[in-house]
């Protein structure tokens, strides 16, 4: 008679997380035209009509799709137009099994040890769900500590990531080692590309299982340093505000109210000063410990690797920050006395550094809600590319930008990578830093949302720091014909001081490289030596600013306020380097508007798949550590500078 065989699985090569419409959208096979119908759909996946037409169903259900019309007989469906993102307040967080998940890891390393070609693909697909999955979590508790650092429970949350976090960045670096000597590296280079492993190869000597007690140690100083930032209550015109709250008194065109600010926030460092001196003495010994535990004479070459640098080093940043010294400068002090006569002042003080206009520095007109309306009309006009990422952000509440007590301070754009959504962290403050964050942070987010739907490699979403700050300095500019919509009648104003700003930005951001590496060459200088360097380097890098003995800044110590001195080491070049391509960037704009735009495109749709110097060589740049190329963005931005004075 008949025999009954049953099917039993052998093995589980891989999971797959559906948590969002997008997740939905990944299945569906390349080249299924767009709209389509259950027939298309059948020829394209390569399937029965019976599965095709269950599929749509599935679709429409988990609203992946809409019905757009029919073609003769047959329903048309899009998945293009207007493709539904989870709301941030929908996605549900749940604190990793961090014992499961080693586990998990370790198992793919023992199978990577006796894989053929085949399962080497499969063991790399299965590392990135997990990678993801855990970036998903790790994201969610750190966006909604970062929104109220006062919560109890995700307090709970940002701590058991500090100290989880390393120990499943050791473990996935077992994992790469063995992917980077494995036989099967040719044919995986030959599908992801050689610059996924050269960064596989980066990562894999910036960290070892001897360190991590060490790493967990640097996150809970960090996470320290970030909520007693946040903690601050500066008295001032009779009300009780955070650091970000004070920057409109800052701007006062009453220079008494500006100086007057200046001292009350620098008395509130200064009542703090023993502790923020005690968790920076403590960070640079726990990471100079980390690097001689690595085989580094300090920290500085270890630094670099975190920073995932490729292509250039100590030698090519040391050349560029003297450029801007020499040649940038001298520019830039010729700017401020313009500025200075323009405010009328005798002499240009700290409190008078970013007044720009005796009349007040231009304000963005509105609320913060009209303020995020214009910004959504401003990216649906900029292209279709933009409009619909805009919907995307706003569909999804992936906005936080309300300045609160609780709330850390400063801005980000960050990206949750199974929910395939970017999320903008800021706090407005009624100046024109509010639009800035509409552009920059925007920039940061738009550039994920393009690299989400091109199913790359974790590794290779998004480039270096320094190549991601090109997209978010760059698109401040690209947004000009826009920015009327925040400013009105105050739209040259804000323009002229925008971009004196992004030019004299480069000094200080050399200012604040210069002095982390004046710091980790002598890890045992003590606060006062700390803040001598900053002092001596203010003269070099920002020689127009009289500090006139106020408290905190006065005495040097003003670097304490940059939170990434503190939280991420080595990074504030980056900007800088950035923003000398995004100043080219602005030049090509004002040549020719439409080219300059595909040129960034371009270059933002290549997501992380190109190194820095590649990344700007292919938008028909020229790199900053080319002699001559800080001259040339300095006299070229000036030029446009001293031709529209207001």
């Amino acid at each position: 008679g008949p025999v009954r065989h049953d099917r039993l699985p052998s093995a589980l090569s891989a999971e797959l997380t559906l948590r969002c419409p997008a997740d939905y959208l990944a299945l569906l096979p390349s080249g299924l035209p767009d709209p389509f119908t259950t027939t298309d759909l059948r020829r394209a996946a390569k399937r029965s009509a019976a599965l095709a037409a269950k599929a749509v169903r599935v679709l429409l259900a988990v609203g992946a799709i809409k019905k757009c019309g029919k073609r003769k007989n047959s329903i048309l469906y899009t998945y293009s137009k207007g493709v539904l993102s989870m709301k941030l307040s929908d996605m549900t967080y749940t604190r990793p099994d961090l014992s499961k998940m080693l586990e998990e890891l370790k198992q793919l390393c023992q199978r990577m040890e006796k894989a053929d070609e085949k399962e080497a693909f499969d063991i790399f697909e299965a590392y990135e769900a997990i990678s993801d999955r855990w970036a998903t979590e790790a994201t969610l508790a750190s966006i909604r500590h970062t929104c109220d650092t006062r919560d109890a429970f995700y307090d709970a949350e940002n701590d058991f990531f500090d100290e989880s976090s390393p120990l499943v960045a050791d473990a996935a670096n077992t994992l790469s080692r063995l992917l980077l000597k494995s036989e099967h590296r040719p044919a995986l280079e030959a599908k992801f590309g050689k610059l996924l492993f050269q960064k596989l190869e980066i990562a894999s000597k910036s960290i070892c299982e001897a360190i991590i007690p060490l790493m967990q140690q640097e996150n809970a100083l960090t996470s320290r340093y970030e909520k007693l930032y946040a903690s601050a209550q500066i008295p001032f015109d009779g009300k009780l505000l955070t650091v970000p709250q004070m920057a409109p008194y800052k701007e006062s065109p009453d220079r008494s109210v500006r100086r007057a600010a200046m001292i009350a926030e620098g008395e509130w460092f200064d009542a703090h000063r023993a502790e923020f001196d005690e968790i920076y003495t403590k960070m640079v010994e726990n990471r100079t410990a980390q690097a001689k535990q690595m085989g580094y004479d300090n920290y500085i070459p270890l630094g670099y690797l975190r920073m995932n640098r490729i292509g250039y080093g100590q030698k090519e940043v040391e050349a560029y920050r003297e450029a801007v010294a020499k040649e940038l400068v001298p520019v830039v002090a010729e700017l401020k006395e313009l500025q200075r006569k323009r405010i009328g002042a005798e002499k240009l003080c700290y409190c008078d550094d970013g007044f720009r206009f005796a009349e007040g520095n231009a304000a963005p007109h509105g609320t913060p809600e009209e303020i995020l309306a214009a910004g959504k009309k401003m990216y649906h006009e900029l292209s279709p590319e933009t409009a619909k990422f805009i919907d995307f952000m706003f569909d999804g509440d992936l906005f936080d930008v309300l300045s609160r007590e609780g709330k850390a301070p400063g801005g980000y754009c960050t990206y949750i990578p199974e929910y395939h959504a970017p999320f903008i962290f800021s706090n407005f403050n009624a100046t024109a830093d509010d639009v800035d964050v509409l552009t920059h942070e925007a920039g940061h987010a738009f550039a994920a949302y393009l690299a989400a739907g091109q199913k790359l490699p974790s590794a290779l979403r998004e480039p270096g720091l320094e190549s991601c700050e090109i997209h978010s300095m760059s698109m401040e500019f690209l947004t000009s014909d826009y920015h009327h919509l925040f400013f009105a009648e105050d739209t040259a104003r804000y323009q002229l001081a925008h971009a004196e700003a992004a030019i004299s930005f480069l000094p200080y951001g050399c200012m604040v490289d210069e002095f982390q590496h004046l710091v980790y060459a002598s890890p045992n200088a003590t606060p006062e030596e700390r803040n001598a360097f900053w002092a001596n380097l203010e003269k070099k890098y920002r020689p127009w600013i009289d500090f006139e003995s106020l408290p905190f800044y006065g005495r040097g110590a003003g670097w304490q306020r940059q939170l990434h001195i503190y939280e991420l080491p080595f990074y504030y070049i980056d900007y800088c380097l950035a923003q000398t391509v995004a100043l080219q960037f602005f030049a090509a704009f004002l040549k020719d508007k439409e080219n300059a735009w595909q040129r960034y495109l371009a270059l933002t749709n290549l997501a992380g798949t190109r190194t820095y110097t590649e990344l700007v060589t292919s938008a028909g740049f020229r790199t900053p550590f080319e002699p001559g190329a800080v001259k040339e963005v300095a006299v070229t931005v000036a030029d446009w500078i001293k031709t529209h004075q207001i």
